[in-house]
């Protein structure tokens, strides 16, 4: 702790109150979020459930890039080193992540589970594997991916080939020969399906509930998100009608090769249903040349393939669930009353509950810039209300 913590006791037994904040989570909003908290004075802790930062990002497959560019990928005081592709690599980011938390001196306690949060009327009282800890202001900044998500399907269990989530991907060269359904068109299920355009499978499906809100991630040599913050700065709608023109654009009519059309704009859904925008990157041209043929929803699974809703059968070797994700908060703080039916927080950022003061969320919602870039300014307008409280 720094040299200005105060701390009360809150009784017999019971901890220190910290007159600062306590951040859960050392990822990318919650680095950001301390380090933001720190200079704008406020005395600040991390508490980290791994025994190291960047974990995911270590787990993650071989083949993980970002999907935003290497400029507005980076923490406040760090750069990538010269020579750092555009997109980077995970193993960039995981040094990313490490060197700034090593070069803002950043208090981080690490393996440290915090199973449930308490508002105690001035202050909160956080339950953790290590004990009880106390503090004015929580940031949860878990992630809205902190759970890798896959439906119960009918006969799952029952299912000959293998069956794993996009985020369990592995390197591409192990699909190679393999007949592979990938489940869901989104960010995730586009990821897979750039990566598998690489390598020579067997046939590929791709099950789409809903048509993707889908950018090129360049257009000759321009890297598409580099107009990200433009983009961020328009109307909703506006927003909505440059990224359907440009996907319209560059890809033709998708719905011609199966692809159901997307429920609103890519904008709109990122606020609605916090569906991320995905990028092509070979996806799309393996579809159009047929190595990726377009199907129906998954209605069950046999022992020997996969039954559509359409009744069709396929039989692949492996299924890619890009499904999604699950923030796995209720246990934290399911009684609070914060969370929406899928575990999501009902507001993020600069946003809180009056009737919870002191509580905030960053790092919960997708964003048209980037999550590097949304967490800096996610965790400067949080700090700006914590200082704002404290004065």
């Amino acid at each position: 702790m720094g040299a200005d913590t105060k701390v009360s006791p809150l009784g017999a037994g019971e901890p220190a109150i910290l007159d600062g904040a306590i951040v859960v989570g050392g990822g990318a909003a919650g680095l950001a979020a301390a380090h933001a908290l720190t200079k704008a004075g406020v005395t600040t802790q991390i508490l980290e459930r791994e025994q190291r930062l960047a974990e995911p990002w270590h787990r993650r497959h071989d083949n993980l890039h970002l999907n935003t560019h290497r400029d507005l990928s980076s923490l406040p005081g760090v750069s990538y080193p010269a020579g750092t592709p555009a997109f980077p690599h995970r193993s960039a980011v995981v040094r990313h992540l490490n060197e700034f938390a090593e070069t803002h001196r950043l208090s981080i306690a690490f393996g440290v589970e915090v199973d449930e949060i308490e508002f105690h009327g001035a202050h909160w009282l956080l339950r953790t594997s290590v004990g009880l800890k106390a503090a004015r202001y929580v940031v949860i900044a878990t992630g809205r991916d902190r759970q890798p998500f896959i439906p119960a399907w009918k006969g799952m269990d029952d299912f000959s080939g293998r069956i794993i989530h996009s985020a369990d991907f592995g390197k591409a060269s192990d699909y190679a020969g393999k007949k592979v359904l990938v489940v869901g068109a989104g960010n995730s299920g586009f990821d897979a399906l750039n990566h598998l355009s690489r390598v020579e499978t067997g046939q590929i499906w791709l099950s789409a509930r809903n048509g993707p809100s889908l950018l090129p991630k360049r257009i000759g040599k321009i890297a598409v998100h580099r107009v990200s913050p433009f983009m961020a700065n328009l109307p909703t709608w506006l927003a909505d009608a440059a990224m359907a023109a440009t996907q319209r654009l560059v890809f033709g009519d998708l719905t011609k090769y199966g692809l159901p059309p997307a429920p609103s704009g890519g904008a709109s859904r990122l606020g609605s249903d916090y569906t991320a925008i995905a990028a092509d990157d070979g996806a799309v041209k393996a579809i159009k040349a047929g190595r990726v043929i377009v199907v129906p929803q998954l209605r069950e699974f046999r022992r020997d393939g996969v039954v559509l809703d359409n009744g069709q059968s396929i039989a692949p070797d492996i299924v890619i669930a890009a499904t999604g994700y699950r923030t796995g908060l209720e246990t934290m703080l399911g009684k609070l009353g914060v969370l929406d039916a899928k575990g999501v927080p009902l507001f993020n950022g600069a946003a809180n509950d009056p009737k919870l003061p002191g509580l905030w969320f960053t790092g919960m919602r997708p964003s048209i810039r980037g999550c590097f870039s949304n967490a800096t300014i996610q965790a400067a307008a949080i700090a700006g209300k914590v200082a704002g409280l404290k004065h």
